[in-house]
């Protein structure tokens, strides 16, 4: 290995020369306290910054093994080292001068949740550090200023590695503050089933956030107070005693006023689904990790998935066991995304009026007097609602603010009255009983079929090397494929549909055979990403620092939204 003198000597050598020159400097470098590594140097001042990692030995880092022997607290201690680290080299950012992107240091910047990400790793095993960050290599015009690179890596960047990745600069209080939370909200996460729970929101909650555009929590919003009725309270082993609001599994509807917080509510817990740092607001509202939202998503293709449970006998006589368009309409998306979800393993389903298609959710009793249930090849959701649940295991949370026709089926009823809930079930049912009941069809619905074999596309490997572009949070491009994932909400960063991408190219190139389903496919990656982290699907000569770690049911959401998916069944 060489070192950091070395790596000194090499730049002074370099320095004036043409940009292209910079590439020599590729290599690992012991420096007193780290070891630095330049993984992938940029080609031009003007293009993406070169890519960096400094790897600290645990010993020298010297967090305890209790801050990071199980997952979710190591995930944590991460999650806080990146921030710390971005906090540091922000005030150093653009202090080298230079033409184009010459100066910059940036590092990810994590969200309201913590995901796991490749921006920081700790070895489980010895403790070691790894941070990944980028450093845009300083330059005049397109000559090397090696003088100004020299300032970044032995003036700014042990000061910021120093001050953000060794345990005795730290802060221990805090340390030790993520470390307790993360055990709380795994210890409510572990609670929910033993206690026919699918989610729980924590009294005092903040579950409004400051705007449209930001994740933070909104000052002066109404705490959240849960009903008496509904309310259980947990043990957990730091926060002691901790009551709330438990959403039993079931049918639970979500009712009340326009701007009343139903879907404060329901956004909240969509996003339960994750972890969130301290002071958040929801750190304490912690859903069934399974949960998916379901919505109309016009637009979207469908590859052969079975239907047939909410559509049957159309018209022109195509196939609902095994669908396939390319354009589907807002109640056929939507009840894709119902058995699809299905089929990724959710047990709880996640819906809001406002994104859904009406026709798909309910018929009324006059639509069904004028338009006789023969001619309507449409199931409405409020009929699979119930039997969802009794045959299959899956609660529903629904937000509903204009029709009442959930009352009948619903085992909780919620209204949100100024972001105030109140449990109105024995009321409401009270009222919808004034009303003609419910028919349910006559046969219960039948099981999905999930046996659609998978081929690879021999198009996207045909042209070369597969490139990767993330579009924020709407798509990801492999080459010229974009696959559109706008409406697929629970995906909270560009990080994780940059990790999607990088997953569909390596399915692609190494896993898709066409004799095994999609779930056989996506188990077997899936217990490979839980054990290995994202590394197996980068088949580069580094490991990106720019992914975030989704859950296994937005790779199924993915790859069902990826036009180009070689689906058949046998």
């Amino acid at each position: 290995m060489k070192t950091a003198a070395d790596l000194k000597q090499l730049l002074e050598r370099i320095d004036h020369r043409g940009y292209p020159a910079y590439k020599d400097t590729k290599g690992v470098y012991q420096f007193q306290r780290y070891v630095l590594s330049i993984d992938h140097v940029q080609g031009d001042p003007f293009a993406a910054p070169s890519k960096l990692s400094v790897r600290v030995p645990g010993r020298m880092a010297g967090f305890l093994k209790e801050l990071f022997d199980k997952k979710h607290k190591r995930i944590a201690l991460q999650d806080m080292l990146i921030r710390n680290f971005h906090e540091q080299i922000q005030q150093f950012s653009f202090q080298a001068k230079g033409s184009g992107k010459s100066g910059i240091i940036s590092v990810t910047r994590c969200s309201q949740e913590i995901l796991e990400r490749t921006a920081c790793e700790i070895n489980p095993s010895s403790g070691d550090v790894t941070v990944r960050f980028e450093v845009g290599f300083p330059a005049n015009g397109r000559t090397i200023n090696a003088r100004e690179l020299m300032k970044i890596l032995y003036d700014f960047l042990p000061s910021c590695v120093e001050r953000a990745l060794y345990y005795g600069r730290l802060d221990k209080t805090k340390v030790q503050k993520v470390m307790e939370l993360s055990e709380d909200q795994e210890a409510i996460r572990s609670q929910l089933k033993p206690m026919g729970l699918v989610a729980f929101v924590a009294n005092g909650s903040i579950l409004p956030r400051e705007s449209g555009v930001s994740q933070r929590p909104m000052k002066g919003a109404v705490p959240f107070v849960s009903p008496k009725s509904m309310e259980v309270t947990m043990e957990l082993p730091y926060k002691g005693k901790l009551s709330g609001m438990g959403i039993r599994k079931g049918v639970t509807l979500i009712v009340g006023g326009g701007y009343h917080g139903k879907s404060t509510l329901l956004k909240a817990l969509e996003t339960g689904v994750y972890p969130h740092i301290a002071g958040d607001g929801r750190e304490y509202v912690v859903t069934d990790g399974t949960a998916m939202k379901i919505r109309a998503e016009d637009g979207r293709s469908i590859k052969h998935t079975d239907i047939s449970m909410f559509i049957n006998d159309l018209p022109n006589g195509k196939d609902t066991v095994a669908f396939d368009t390319e354009d589907a309409s807002g109640s056929t998306s939507q009840a894709a995304n119902v058995v699809e979800s299905m089929e990724a393993g959710a047990e709880v389903f996640l819906i809001d009026e406002d994104t859904s298609a009406t026709n798909f959710m309910v018929r009324d009793e006059l639509m069904q007097r004028v338009i006789h249930r023969d001619m309507e090849p449409i199931t409405p959701f409020i009929e699979r609602v119930r039997a969802l649940y009794e045959e299959f295991g899956i609660s529903t949370v629904i937000v509903a603010g204009s029709s009442g026709a959930y009352f009948q089926v619903a085992d909780s009823i919620v209204q949100m009255d100024r972001y105030v809930p109140k449990e109105i079930t024995k009321s409401a049912k009270a009222a919808a009983k004034d009303y003609p009941q419910l028919e349910l069809p006559s046969e219960g619905p039948r099981k999905p079929s999930f046996q659609r074999k998978i081929r690879s596309y021999p198009g996207l490997k045909s042209k070369g090397r597969i490139k990767i572009k993330t579009m924020g949070r709407d798509g990801v491009t492999l080459n010229h494929e974009t696959i559109d994932l706008r409406y697929v909400e629970q995906l909270m960063d560009s990080e994780q549909l940059t990790s999607l991408g990088y997953i569909v190219k390596h399915l692609e190139e190494n896993v898709f055979d066409g004799k095994r389903t999609l779930g056989q496919v996506i188990e077997e990656l899936y217990q490979k990403l839980y054990s290995q982290g994202l590394g197996p699907v980068c088949d580069g000569s580094y490991l990106p620092g720019n992914l975030a770690m989704p859950r296994k049911q937005e790779v199924y959401a993915c790859l069902n939204r990826y036009r180009r998916l070689g689906t058949y069944s046998k």
